[in-house]
């Protein structure tokens, strides 16, 4: 077993380890909540809104799909639904079990190479949807921060200082990108420095393959403003349907709609804050934020409550469904490679 497969066996099994222990947290510092404490709150919420919320943290991963098919269809390469919902769910589900936020790349640029799109390409296309991802986050942000600035300060300090890097990192974050779509010559330098050091022609031949795929491709889709755009509006979409399920849950389980735009707001804030944590799903931070966020709306004990049911649904529940659409999706790969091989 090499050293990469033994990292994502580590964090495939510690992750769950962590979940575990971030929810034992949450309900020990208030021990008047409880799962069926939980239960009974979610009976007496109103289904439409309870369903709409869940619609919300599933469209999460079907934007990003509806994102990726888009950057990929401008680069000549046209693909169905379904491959890109099994590209967003891989991203999802990969991203949340490593630390990592982009440790869903590299298994969507596998189902992408396996649907027949150069690796090269599939880079390019990747770099440019995580890019106008993170630029989405910024752009919330500032949102947020225009419609509701009192909501930042009601904040505890360490929340505001997570707040702050996050948002920093975030604005540098997208700078990389761009730099890397527009630059990735020096990415594919030090890749065939790599090659040269362990003396591997055949990897230096795939190495400028996937320069000349990426570089040509990374070009064309550089100078298509329309296609910026709508990668922008899908990828923010992609956000704002995740960052707007406590809003709903909030009015699903009583809230008052005059603090609706509050209850945004800072789900925006806190999505910045706990972004560039390096902790899978940011789990334990994003807990922390919320809970802080929350309880200055309504209360630490419906805090405590919301903040369960939203991570429930954004991101147990979410995760969960992406690896369940990931496995099929590998496993429909596999049956296609092996029929293909018959023939």
């Amino acid at each position: 077993m090499n050293k990469s497969t033994k990292k994502k066996v580590f964090w495939a099994v510690f992750s769950p380890l962590i979940a575990l222990l971030t929810v034992w947290a949450v309900l020990k510092q208030n021990e008047n909540v409880s799962p069926s404490v939980i239960l009974e709150t979610v009976k007496g919420a109103d289904i439409p809104l309870l369903t709409a919320a869940g619609v919300c943290a599933f469209m999460y991963v079907w934007f990003e799909g509806v994102a990726v098919r888009t950057i990929a269809k401008s680069a000549g390469y046209r693909r169905n639904r379904a491959s890109g919902l099994i590209y967003a769910a891989s991203d999802v589900y990969f991203s949340a079990i490593t630390p990592s936020a982009t440790g869903g790349q590299p298994a969507s640029a596998y189902f992408m190479v396996k649907d027949g799109i150069p690796a090269g390409v599939s880079a390019a296309v990747l770099v440019l949807n995580l890019m106008m991802y993170t630029v989405s986050a910024v752009v919330l942000g500032v949102i947020a921060l225009v419609t509701d600035h009192r909501a930042f300060f009601d904040f505890s300090a360490p929340s505001r200082v997570l707040i702050v890097c996050g948002a920093v990192v975030l604005t540098l974050l997208s700078s990389a990108f761009l730099l890397l779509l527009v630059k990735g010559k020096y990415v594919f330098a030090v890749l065939r420095r790599i090659a040269a050091a362990v003396k591997s022609s055949r990897l230096t031949e795939k190495i400028d393959r996937a320069e000349k795929d990426y570089s040509s491709c990374a070009a064309m889709l550089a100078k298509d403003k329309s296609l910026l755009l709508r990668a922008f509006v899908w990828n923010f979409l992609q956000r704002a349907s995740q960052t707007v399920v406590p809003m709903v849950l909030y009015l699903a389980l009583g809230g008052e709609s005059r603090y609706a735009l509050t209850m945004f707001s800072r789900q925006c804030f806190i999505t910045i804050g706990y972004n560039f944590v390096p902790i899978p799903g940011a789990m334990g931070i994003a807990d922390y934020l919320m809970i802080d966020g929350f309880s200055g709306v309504v209360g630490s004990e419906a805090a405590f409550s919301l903040e369960m049911l939203s991570r429930g649904l954004t991101f147990y529940i979410c995760v969960t469904v992406s690896g369940i659409i990931t496995l099929i999706g590998y496993i429909a790969k596999r049956k296609e490679k092996n029929e293909n091989d018959k023939t």
